[in-house]
């Protein structure tokens, strides 16, 4: 079960020298065009959209992108091997992979973290009766799931495939399952699915599988537990004399006003307009980060517009008072 190199600098079409400027700027410019919520073709978007988050959750960490770029394009001829413990893992007779999590093969072997834990075959305890055979637990499995901000504020259900190779025989069985997905599932949590781990051994119970939820990053928004942020771009005299803008959220935009004297960095909050918080049908807060930006060339006009603004305004930055 080789896994297939991931060029993920084409994915984004940069190249390898790009800055993480340059990183940002091409995922939101890809995904805004490929995700599946206004792509015309929905089923090719969806595929599109995973191949350029996974692009982008390794080249925008540095950690992962000096790994990546470690390993190159001829990592299966330089004796790079997956680490231990991480995807297609599994204990000395067992290898996994999985199917329909949103990552590829070769994310889940070098950058997902997914493994095999729990009881270990050595330490396993022993379910047997009297004069019945050794049985024992089947161990754990984790892996991370991909899941948009969207599937996060409704819920959804995912269809998961786990194959499981026998490296001693060679024998391969697949095993397909649905994972529902609540609303309100935020980035870290883990979902529990039982029995569909690890087989037992001699009559013992499967292990469980545990799927650890990965937002999918958004062109738009990011997420802090429950609650969704949005960086918005505002002009100088927006900040200077407020104004009221519309602001998109995930379900539906809203208006919202800037208060006049607003500062770059500044946080406005819409609440109850986040994630689901469990049942209880509170939900988390939208917040609106106000980024202020400049011109970066100006006009005769202008530049004599804002010559006379200083030369009649009476406002000194705060270092100057």
């Amino acid at each position: 079960m080789s896994a297939e190199f991931k060029d993920y600098y084409a994915t984004l079409g940069i190249s390898r020298e790009a800055s993480q400027d340059d990183i940002k700027k091409a995922f939101r410019k890809l995904a805004r065009k490929h995700h599946p919520d206004v792509a015309k073709d929905r089923p090719g978007s969806e595929a599109k959209f995973k191949e350029i988050n996974e692009a982008n959750e390794v080249l925008s960490d540095p950690e992962k992108r000096k790994k990546y770029d470690r390993l190159g394009a001829n990592w299966q001829h330089e004796g790079f091997a997956p680490p231990p413990g991480h995807g297609g893992a599994g204990g000395p007779d067992q290898e996994f992979h999985f199917g329909g999590t949103g990552f590829s093969d070769f994310f889940e072997q070098y950058f997902s973290g997914g493994s095999r834990y729990g009881f270990p075959h050595e330490e396993a305890p022993d379910f047997r009766q009297a004069g019945a055979p050794r049985s024992r637990r089947g161990s754990d499995i984790e892996g991370d799931i991909l899941v948009t901000l969207e599937e996060a504020m409704q819920g959804t259900l995912r269809p998961i495939s786990l194959q499981t190779r026998n490296r001693l025989t060679g024998q391969v069985e697949t095993h397909s399952f649905q994972v529902r997905i609540p609303p309100g599932a935020t980035d870290g949590r883990r979902i529990r699915v039982p029995g569909q781990g690890e087989p037992g051994q001699g009559g013992g119970p499967a292990g469980d599988l545990f799927l650890r939820v990965r937002h999918a990053a958004h062109p738009d928004f990011t997420s802090e537990e429950a609650d969704i942020l949005h960086e918005l771009d505002i002009a100088p005299w927006e900040a200077v004399l407020g104004t009221e803008i519309v602001v998109p959220t995930l379900d539906g935009s809203i208006k919202l006003r800037i208060p006049a004297g607003a500062e770059n960095g500044q946080k406005l909050r819409a609440r109850l307009r986040g994630l689901p918080k469990g049942k209880s049908g509170e939900r988390g807060d939208f917040y609106v980060i106000l980024k202020v930006q400049l011109p970066s060339a100006l006009s005769d006009e202008e530049r004599q517009l804002w010559e006379k603004l200083r030369d009649v305004s009476t406002f000194q930055p705060r270092s100057a008072r």
